[in-house]
């Protein structure tokens, strides 16, 4: 994390996943509505330790960061969060797997 070197950063092309995008695009809209700032997120992303680091990609681990934050800011429960995603699970997907059911 913080203060590690990890070499230079190579400034290749990277072409976002529609889940990617989406992702930045909540963080945006959430913080401008205030429900956190940029230093709740960052604690929250410190707070997942090294393992995490390591295992999640970046996008993986800043959607855990703003749904920790959007937890302690009341949005929504844990337990809320886990319904919404076994639904989505059954929905399938992609796109066209919900769109039949």
């Amino acid at each position: 994390m913080g203060g590690q070197d990890a070499g230079p950063v190579t400034p290749a092309e990277h072409d976002f996943a529609l889940w990617e995008k989406r992702v930045d695009a909540l963080q945006v809209l959430m913080s401008t509505k205030g429900h956190f700032t940029v230093d709740g997120l960052r604690r929250a992303l410190e707070d997942m330790g090294e393992d995490a680091y390591e295992k999640y990609s970046y996008y993986e681990r800043w959607i855990a960061a703003v749904n920790q934050n959007l937890i302690e800011a009341g949005l929504y429960t844990l337990e809320e969060l886990g319904e919404k995603m076994d639904e989505a699970r059954t929905r399938g997907e992609t796109y066209g797997e919900a769109a039949r059911g």
